[in-house]
């Protein structure tokens, strides 16, 4: 997903294009981690001081429903990321420091037999939490 292909989303779903909207899906462009509501306040906030949380919200619940972001929770918030550009089904790991993804390509619903009566299994989502290099030398140095 990068810019383009979320404004043109927006316009065929009917949905305003703003120069606001515009540059909060840039700064998803730019971040290849999760970025939680306080992170695009502070980003987006030299450029457009009086930006509420609210607004911010409504944007990010409305990418969400429009498959723009993809959500997760991190630490009790609520974050968001580009919903990844790649068509084949794959998971993430992801650092709970700084929020940085990485794909895991084999899915372990392969591996489980997962049944009950009844119940017919039509998406999943699975998450492996941790810390990534960086964030470990960082705080070993």
């Amino acid at each position: 997903m990068n810019v383009n292909e979320a404004i043109a989303i927006m316009k065929e779903e009917g949905h305003k294009y703003t120069d606001k909207r515009r540059d909060m899906l840039q700064l998803f462009a730019d971040e290849s981690r999760y970025l939680a509501a306080k992170d695009v306040l502070e980003a987006l906030k030299p450029t457009y001081g009086g930006m509420s949380f609210d607004t911010i919200y409504r944007n990010l619940s409305l990418f969400t429903d429009l498959g723009i972001l993809e959500a997760t929770e991190l630490d009790g918030e609520k974050r968001f990321r580009f919903n990844c550009a790649t068509t084949h089904h794959h998971h993430h790991i992801i650092c709970l420091e700084c929020g940085r993804t990485s794909h895991i390509h084999h899915c372990p619903m392969e591996a489980a037999a997962v049944s009950a009566p009844g119940f017919e299994v039509v998406d999943h989502k699975f998450e492996i939490y941790g810390y990534c290099r960086e964030c470990r030398q960082t705080e070993a140095g």
